[in-house]
């Protein structure tokens, strides 16, 4: 969802409040850029990315086009594949010892939310679907997944637009798929980006004019939600939108969040989620972002461009091109944040 310009956002307070002011930000250039999306308006919306161990180059990024479907992109930014499919909203994928599957939300029926699966077939740089599979009433929104550090075991997240969160369980055993809702937590109002850390077995919400939320990720866990974050208008400013990690150790690294009301990414010290600065993107030959909606970032070697990492956000003004993806260097990101 975008949230009205910044400027518009404090000139409607300023006749009786004091508004907060967002805290500068350095500006970092895009390395590349997806194709645009074929779809007009606000189409594009989160990204996804798997990392190529034995050939970097070779890595790819999802993207999906809420009104027509899914895309595969290279490196490079050219679509190597497109994967028809009715409101697909947000991706996430896990890479299961060399079969990558990616879960995405699917909004095309408001009433009954859905999760559409699909198989990365990395060769052949193409999703194949699985099927969708219902999860619960409502409109699916927000989409992440977590593998279980003690048994392996795939479970979804999916956050409905109402604030529901619905945990679901994926068995991919057998010939086919199966899916069942295991426990349902909630947030008070509109809510999307999610991300669970693997290494913790926490999971990151976000409300978009509220804040950030963690809960445990275990099914037989509280359904209790803790706060981590406001949003303040400085640091974070509404909608708070989509949700990455860059792990490091065994609970360390950073949680970034898209602050899409003033077109940042505002980054969170782990595990004790801390104020550790933001960053915009823009200032080089590939035109920066704005409105940015989902987020993802790997960490690793993609190559020369991409020594440590490699962070990909939706811009939701290309113009005059039709929305599209842009990838950051994670190293330029550090080097600009002076992070260590």
């Amino acid at each position: 969802m975008r949230a009205l310009p910044f400027a518009a956002l404090l000139l409607a307070g300023c006749a009786t409040t004091s508004v907060p002011v967002a805290i500068e930000a350095p500006t970092v250039a895009a390395t590349a850029e997806t194709d645009p999306v074929d779809t007009a308006a606000d189409a594009a919306d989160d990204p996804a990315i798997w990392r190529n161990a034995g050939d970097p180059a070779k890595s790819l990024v999802i993207g999906t086009d809420k009104k027509a479907g899914i895309h595969v992109y290279g490196l490079a930014g050219k679509r190597l594949s497109f994967t028809p499919a009715a409101r697909l909203n947000n991706v996430d994928l896990r890479d299961l010892g060399g079969r990558v599957i990616a879960a995405a939300s699917d909004r095309a029926d408001i009433a009954t939310a859905h999760v559409s699966l699909f198989t990365l077939d990395t060769a052949a740089a193409k999703l194949v679907p699985l099927g969708r599979f219902p999860v619960g009433p409502g409109e699916a929104y927000g989409m992440c997944l977590w593998t279980r550090a003690s048994d392996h075991a795939l479970f979804g997240f999916v956050v409905l637009k109402d604030g529901r969160i619905d945990q679901v369980a994926i068995d991919l055993s057998g010939a086919a798929p199966k899916m069942k809702t295991v426990r349902s937590m909630k947030l008070g109002t509109q809510s999307e980006g999610c991300v669970v850390d693997d290494r913790t077995g926490l999971l990151y919400v976000a409300e978009e004019d509220v804040g950030l939320w963690r809960f445990d990720a275990d099914p037989s866990a509280p359904v209790t939600a803790t706060p981590i974050a406001k949003v303040d208008g400085k640091t974070l400013v509404a909608d708070a939108e989509g949700l990455a990690l860059a792990p490091s150790g065994r609970n360390g690294g950073y949680l970034v969040a898209s602050s899409q009301g003033d077109n940042a990414y505002t980054l969170y010290r782990l595990p004790g989620v801390t104020y550790a600065g933001r960053f915009r993107i823009g200032g080089g030959a590939i035109d920066g972002t704005s409105d940015t909606d989902g987020i993802e970032l790997m960490l690793g070697n993609f190559g020369p461009a991409y020594p440590q990492g490699l962070f990909a956000a939706q811009d939701g003004d290309n113009a005059p091109a039709t929305q599209n993806f842009k990838y950051v260097s994670w190293a330029s990101v550090k080097r600009a944040l002076k992070l260590r």
